[in-house]
């Protein structure tokens, strides 16, 4: 039994963890902004601890005393693109949490980071952890900070002997999305507020598969390494039907032609660069949105023993608890 130090515990990937965590019977920590609502975390036998990432001593405190940190929190926002809020919060606190697990000594630390951090793929192809990240086309510092986040991880692997570990996780679906962060996309299928589809897609796992693979990362899994956390390759209009088949609607029908979703996004940009108020499609976004994130897990899978749970299985655990608490 461990004392385990999670960042982002209130997240959708957190809460799952959590639980997961206490079911193994390790003991949790949970480091957590001040006066935010944890909801997701109700009435679980947990110590909160409240801080910032920003702020070093604070980090140092909620690291005292545990034997592995587990750090899955990030600004995940894409608007705007360039953020040095975001930069700090995904870099400084990473660097932060770093400093404070070598000063004490843990005997695990795993960085939660995104698979975008490694070039994409085709179907046929799909990218792995060999391929050198592709991300910075966007212009995203939500994308760049997290790489550039994971490279301080491992460069204190390889200079300083930190003991860590990167689980690296493809767009979740799963309970507890409280945001709601990949829900959106269906609630917006369910109400029928999706006209049509991109032409690039994606790959998708269920949030407790991530969740296994991090606690088996406990004791599996090389230091140094880096696991891509994913399931299934799905383009957008292979997800959309599913999704609508799992909550009962129809399913979208229409193509969007990449000129056409560049261009939406490229006005999309050009308004709320003007009124200030974030678009609901960005150029990034509509470029992403073209593109096939495409990716292959079997290293997470082999080396983690990183469940496989039906993507369809995701969509109705997730569409459930969004119903389940009033989100439909």
């Amino acid at each position: 039994m461990k004392k385990i130090l999670v960042t982002g515990a209130d997240g959708m990937l957190g809460s799952n963890l959590v639980r997961e965590l206490l079911h193994r019977g390790h003991r949790v920590r949970a480091f957590l902004l001040p006066d935010r609502p944890v909801d997701t975390l109700a009435g679980l036998d947990i110590e909160k601890q409240y801080g910032n990432l920003l702020r070093a001593d604070e980090v140092r405190a909620a690291v005292q005393g545990c034997e592995v940190v587990i750090h899955t929190a990030a600004n995940t926002s894409i608007w705007p693109n360039r953020s040095e809020a975001v930069r700090r919060v995904n870099v400084q606190g990473t660097q932060h949490l770093v400093e404070a697990a070598l000063d004490q000594g843990v005997e695990r630390f795993i960085f939660v980071g995104t698979a975008n951090s490694f070039g994409f793929g085709s179907k046929e192809s799909p990218g792995d952890e060999t391929r050198p990240y592709q991300g910075g086309k966007y212009q995203l510092d939500y994308m760049d900070s997290k790489y550039q986040a994971q490279q301080l991880v491992l460069q204190a692997v390889r200079e300083r002997q930190l003991p860590a570990l990167t689980v690296n996780p493809t767009f979740m679906f799963g309970p507890y999305d409280s945001k709601p962060g990949a829900g959106a996309m269906i609630l917006a299928v369910y109400h029928q507020k999706a006209p049509g589809f991109a032409i690039g897609g994606r790959n998708y796992i269920h949030v407790s598969d991530v969740a296994t693979a991090i606690a088996n990362a406990l004791t599996q899994g090389r230091i140094g390494e880096s696991y891509i956390a994913g399931h299934q390759n799905l383009n957008y209009r292979e997800a959309f039907t599913t999704i609508a088949r799992v909550v009962g609607v129809k399913a979208p029908r229409i193509t969007i032609p990449a000129p056409l979703t560049l261009l939406y996004g490229w006005l999309g940009t050009q308004v709320a660069n003007f009124t200030g108020k974030a678009p609901v499609v960005s150029y990034s976004m509509a470029q992403i949105s073209c593109d096939g994130h495409y990716f292959d897990a079997r290293k997470a899978v082999e080396e983690l023993n990183m469940p496989q749970t039906n993507v369809e299985t995701a969509i109705k655990d997730c569409f459930d608890w969004l119903k389940a608490n009033g989100y439909c």
